[in-house]
């Protein structure tokens, strides 16, 4: 498996294997990938090269691969480094921030730590000094940082900048070397080696970034997703919905009731008597309504009854619910049925923590149900499918010269998110639904005004994913924990353990 957070297995000798469907979701959800190391054994340093090597594949760029599985090994060797220099100055008694000490300190620290290794690796782990790799996509950007419990000194800061500095007197590797060789200066010459492979790949220094935070030395690699992959996703993706013909319309009574509820003139009673007069739709609505999931105080054995207890806001959303259900629901096999599962789990969670949250907010309330059942329609639709429509999109793919890898991963779910807020433009879903599908992987992206909706929808969808362990803690987006008063892993697995029990009764 894809060890996230901090994990004890990995400090075992045996070879851990890698799990390619932890990477795809973490890629497709936006969410970090973290790999913890207390020693960063051989082994582990492996490990950490294809977890490296195999999320650069999913996202198209492996011409990178070479470069910054250069730079990664620098990166955890220094902080490996810095981790053993703690541990051996606390042993020798020396005042690492103090100068003098410092000088003291550095002349036998190489000596001493290669000759005893064991000794002081042994003492690093057991002082909970780790190094950790986290890699993250997101807003076509890639972020690869590597952490260690351990801040910087300012000297050490200083060191680091000017070695940075250097890096821009020399335009090759063989001139770093030959120079920095001559002078006798070897120190430092893996991170000039660094900024100069990051060149290779067309960055610069700026691209590269140290810092200390909350205890901890970062050093952070940002880089910019190939143009042209995202580039040819989009294109893909709407020519995807242009073809989508056969998408099934709404039925003209749904449209005809919409407009009934769109009408600030009419009646409730005109509502009701036009959802009644659809014996399917209102045994469906009259379900829903009575389900577990809204929570009624009592049965509701009428349309008219409904529209009063919901608001024609919620009733409006039921509807949508209900019919998009229809038009969609008993297509495709296992894996379609498995999506729709996880689509009324979310709309489940969605709803229950939007009343719980959000108990004064009867519009989030009210479109809480519907974006959560609707979250991921665009793996559902594209899933859906028939293999005439899907052969069409990879001739239309081939005639643009998009890549061949574009349309699978169409087919994996990247993108997901757009061809989901294009079906319910083309549906003429309110603003806020196809906002909220839009952005429910990335709610710090979404327009202020849904921004508390969409993070509910993530945060549903994320616990649906953290029940099954597909997720860690760590992977949560921490302004959506915050935004809704969850400070602890503990309190988390509360949330989540309610909701899921209160699901399985429903």
């Amino acid at each position: 498996m894809l060890y996230n957070g901090i994990m004890q297995q990995v400090q075992r000798t045996q070879k851990v294997s890698l799990d390619n469907s932890k990477i795809k979701m973490a890629i497709r959800a936006g969410i970090p990938l973290s790999i913890t190391t207390y020693t960063l054994p051989r082994e582990m340093s492996e490990y950490m090269e294809e977890v490296l090597e195999s999320f650069l594949s999913e996202l198209g760029q492996e011409h990178m691969g070479t470069y910054l599985k250069y730079c990664l090994n620098e990166l955890v060797t220094n902080a490996k480094k810095a981790n053993t220099k703690r541990i051996y100055f606390r042993e020798k008694k020396l005042d690492l921030f103090n100068d003098l000490d410092y000088e003291r300190g550095m002349k036998n620290f190489k000596e001493d730590t290669l000759n005893n290794i064991r000794y002081y690796l042994g003492l690093q782990k057991k002082s909970g000094l780790y190094v950790k790799l986290i890699l993250q996509t997101r807003n076509n950007k890639i972020k690869i940082e590597v952490r260690n419990n351990s801040e910087l000194t300012f000297r050490e800061y200083k060191r680091m900048h000017d070695k940075l500095s250097r890096a821009q007197q020399y335009t090759s590797v063989d001139q770093a070397m030959s120079q920095i060789i001559d002078q006798s200066e070897g120190a430092g010459l893996g991170i000039i080696i660094m900024i100069l492979m990051l060149e290779k790949i067309g960055l610069t220094e700026e691209n590269f970034q140290i810092l200390n935070e909350n205890g901890e030395t970062i050093t952070r690699i940002i880089l910019p997703i190939n143009e042209k992959t995202q580039r040819e996703l989009n294109t893909a993706s709407r020519e995807f919905i242009k073809l989508i013909d056969d998408i099934p319309q709404f039925p003209e009574s749904i449209i005809k009731i919409n407009r009934l509820i769109n009408d600030s003139g009419t009646k409730l009673s005109e509502i009701a008597m036009a959802i009644s007069s659809d014996v399917s739709l209102t045994t469906d609505l009259l379900r829903l309504v009575n389900s577990v999931t809204f929570a009624l105080a009592s049965p509701c054995h009428s349309i008219a009854d409904a529209v009063k207890l919901v608001g024609t806001r919620g009733i409006k959303n039921m509807l949508l619910s209900v019919s998009a259900v229809k038009q969609l629901e008993g297509v495709g096999g296992p894996s379609q049925k498995a999506l729709w599962v996880h689509a009324y789990r979310v709309a489940f969670y969605s709803y229950n923590l939007a009343r719980n949250f959000c108990a004064g907010e009867k519009d989030i309330i009210d479109d809480s149900y519907l974006c959560g059942l609707l979250h991921d329609i665009g793996k559902l639709v594209f899933m859906t499918a028939n293999p005439d429509f899907l052969n069409s999109i990879k001739d239309i793919c081939r005639q643009r010269n998009i890549s061949a890898d574009v349309f699978e991963k169409l087919l994996a779910g990247v993108n997901h998110s757009e061809i989901g807020a294009l079906i319910a433009e083309k549906w003429n879903f309110p603003g806020i639904i196809i906002s909220v599908i839009r952005h429910h992987h990335e709610p710090d992206l979404a327009p202020p005004t849904n921004k508390k909706l969409t993070s509910l929808v993530y945060l549903a969808d994320m616990l649906t994913h953290y029940e099954t362990h597909e997720v860690d803690y760590y992977q949560f987006d921490l302004d959506v924990l915050k935004l809704f008063g969850i400070g602890s892993e503990n309190q988390l697995r509360k949330i989540s353990d309610k909701l899921s029990q209160a699901f399985i009764e429903d």
